[in-house]
C-alpha cells in the first residue's frame, strides 16, 4: 500500500472493477498509481475451470457493452460463459399489440448478452492480476471510514486487517453502490421515487430450450422479464441432469410481495404462468428467490473537488428494458476518457473543471435513459383503457415499421452512444 495514490476507487464491484481495468494502457503509459479499495474479500483471480450455479444472479449487457469490453480487453474470456440474445419479445398482456426484434434484422451477431455477475467479477479480477496491471494495488478487505478534501488532495481512511491506515488522492471515486454510506456521509443528498413495487429475481427452467430469445411481458401488475442464462448442471447421487435456465425479473406491488415470497415452488411456477403465460414452454424448477424495493433515486451531486459518484451510488433506476448496468458502464467509459485527456494536459486528476465536463458529457445520457425508463414505468403501469389501447397499437405498429424498429432496437443495444477511445 502506498501512501499516495493518483486515483482511489472505492468499491471493486462490476462498476469498479471495470474503471480499472479500463485504466490499465493508460496508467502503463502515463505513469498513474490506482487502488482500488474493497470491504468484502475479493475472488481470487485465475482461470480454472468455472461451472456456472443454478442460482446465480445476472446481468444484461447490451451489445454497445460488448464493445466497450473488448476495448478493455476481456470480452474473449468473458465470451466463454454467457448467453447471447438474439430475439426479443416484447408484449402486453390482455392486449394484441407485440414487438419482436431479432439481431439478423439489425446486422448483428446478438442484440444482448446475459452474463452471470459472479463470472464477470471474476474475469474482471483475471485482468486485474496480470502482469501487466500492476499499476493498480487492490487494497482488501478495507472498509472506508471517512474521505475528507485537503486542498488539492483526498484523505482517505481506512480501517484494513493490519490497523487503521490514512492515504491520498488527487481522485476518489465513488463506486460502493446504491447502498453508499459514504454518500450520506459526505452530506451528498439525493432524489429518490418509490415505485410501490418489488422485483422478484430467480432463475426459472423451462422444459425446453428457451432459443437465445429474452421476453418483456407488461402485466396489470407490473412487468415480467424473462432472459436467457447458459445451461446448468447439476449432479446428484445418481445422475447429473442438464437444465436450461432463464432469469426471472418478476414486477410485483409492495402489499404482494410476502404472499409471493411464501408461495412453494411448484405454486410459484404457477403463478408465474397465470402472469406471463407459456411463451417460454412450460416451466418445472424454480430457484432461490430474492427481492428488492424498486426505486428511482439520482444523487444531487455526481462530482465535487476531488469527487466522483458512479454507478448505483449515482442513479438506481426500474429494472425496466435492463438497462441501468449498461447506463454504468458507460459513464465508466466516458469518465476514463477524461481522466485520461486530463492527465495528458498535466491537469489534477481532481480539478472540478474538467469533472465538471465529465458530469456533461454523461448528463444527456443519463436523463435520456433513466427518462425512458421511468416513463415507460408508467405508461405501462396505468390501467386507464384508452392509454393501454394506445400502448398496444403502439407495440404493433412498431413490429410492422422496421425504421422505428431498428431505432429502438439501436438505442436498446447501446449503439446510439459513441463510445470513446481509451487508447
Amino acid at each position: 500500500m502506498k501512501q499516495h495514490y493518483d486515483i482511489i476507487i472505492i468499491g471493486g464491484g462490476m462498476v469498479g472493477g471495470s474503471l480499472a481495468a479500463s485504466l490499465i494502457p493508460a496508467a502503463q503509459r502515463l505513469g498513474l498509481s490506482i487502488a482500488v479499495v474493497e470491504a468484502f474479500p475479493l475472488p481470487e483471480a485465475g482461470s480454472e475451470e468455472y461451472q456456472p450455479s443454478y442460482d446465480t444472479r445476472s446481468t444484461a449487457l447490451s451489445y454497445g457493452s460488448r464493445l466497450i469490453y473488448e476495448q478493455i480487453g476481456i470480452w474473449q474470456q468473458l465470451r466463454q460463459h454467457l448467453c447471447p440474445i438474439t430475439h426479443i419479445h416484447v408484449s402486453d398482456k390482455g392486449r394484441f399489440g407485440a414487438t419482436r426484434l431479432n439481431a439478423e434484422d439489425e446486422h448483428v451477431s446478438a442484440l444482448g448478452y446475459v452474463v452471470e455477475n459472479h463470472w464477470l467479477g471474476r474475469v474482471l479480477m483475471n485482468r486485474l492480476a496480470q502482469e501487466d496491471a500492476a499499476v493498480i494495488d487492490l487494497l482488501c478487505p478495507a472498509e472506508v471510514t471517512d474521505v475528507v478534501s485537503d486542498d488539492n488532495l483526498m484523505r482517505v481512511a481506512l480501517t484494513t486487517a493490519e490497523g487503521d491506515q490514512q492515504i491520498t488522492a488527487e481522485l476518489v471515486v465513488m463506486a460502493d453502490g446504491g447502498r453508499s454510506g459514504l454518500r450520506e456521509q459526505l452530506g451528498i443528498g439525493y432524489q429518490q421515487k418509490s415505485y410501490q413495487q418489488h422485483a422478484v429475481i430467480a432463475n426459472i427452467s423451462p422444459e425446453t430450450a428457451h432459443g437465445n430469445i429474452a421476453y418483456e411481458r407488461f402485466t396489470d401488475t407490473g412487468p415480467i422479464a424473462l432472459l436467457p442464462l447458459e445451461d446448468s448442471v447439476l449432479s446428484g447421487e445418481a445422475s447429473q441432469q442438464d437444465f436450461h435456465r432463464m432469469g426471472l425479473v418478476w414486477t410485483v406491488p409492495d402489499e404482494q410481495i410476502d404472499e409471493i415470497l411464501g408461495l412453494t415452488d411448484q405454486q410459484f411456477i404457477e403463478r408465474v404462468h397465470e402472469r406471463f403465460g407459456y411463451r417460454a414452454g412450460v416451466f418445472v424448477k424454480v430457484g432461490e428467490r430474492f427481492s428488492y424495493p424498486l426505486k428511482l433515486s439520482i444523487a444531487d451531486e455526481q462530482v465535487r473537488q476531488g469527487l466522483i459518484v458512479l454507478g448505483n451510488a449515482a442513479h438506481a433506476l426500474h429494472p425496466i428494458a435492463g438497462q441501468g448496468y449498461n447506463l454504468a458502464l458507460r459513464g465508466v467509459v466516458a469518465l476514463a476518457a477524461e481522466l485520461i485527456e486530463a492527465r495528458e494536459a498535466g491537469v489534477n486528476l481532481g480539478d472540478i473543471h474538467h469533472l465538471t465536463r465529465f458530469a456533461d458529457r454523461v448528463r444527456q445520457d443519463q436523463q435520456k435513459t433513466i427518462g425512458f425508463s421511468d416513463k415507460t414505468m408508467k405508461l405501462f403501469s396505468n390501467d386507464n383503457p384508452l392509454l393501454a389501447l394506445g400502448r398496444s397499437a403502439g407495440l404493433q405498429l412498431m413490429d410492422i415499421c422496421p425504421m422505428a424498429k431498428t431505432v429502438f432496437a439501436r438505442s436498446a443495444m447501446g449503439l446510439d452512444q459513441p463510445t470513446p477511445d481509451l487508447r
